[in-house]
């Protein structure tokens, strides 16, 4: 069985081979044809580059702007005693932790 499946694929090979003599060559019926050109990739990078540098270009300005701006800031919340509760001390002492806090005593 394997003999004769081997038989038949030479045999279509021998088919498929072009008869000018272009041995190893692509018969043009097999050949793959794509729809673009290098022509038309060429372009199309060179578009969408442009419009990555354009892009780009107006975010920047765009968040410069907007961060440049002014804007208001939040209203303080109201100091409510529950917020500072302290039940005991910090292991490194009234002060902060890095950095000394002046007393008045």
């Amino acid at each position: 069985m394997s003999t004769m499946r081997s038989g038949l694929r030479s045999a279509c090979a021998l088919l498929r081979r072009p008869v000018d003599g272009t041995a190893g060559k692509p018969l043009a019926l097999n050949k793959r044809r794509f729809a673009s050109s290098a022509h038309d990739d060429e372009y199309e990078t060179a578009k969408w580059e442009k419009i990555t540098y354009l892009g780009i270009a107006t975010c920047t300005i765009l968040s410069i702007y907007h961060l440049s701006s002014g804007h208001e800031h939040p209203p303080e919340p109201p100091a409510y005693p529950y917020l500072h509760i302290r039940n005991k001390e910090f292991p490194w002492g009234p002060d902060g932790l890095f950095e000394v806090k002046k007393h008045d005593h």
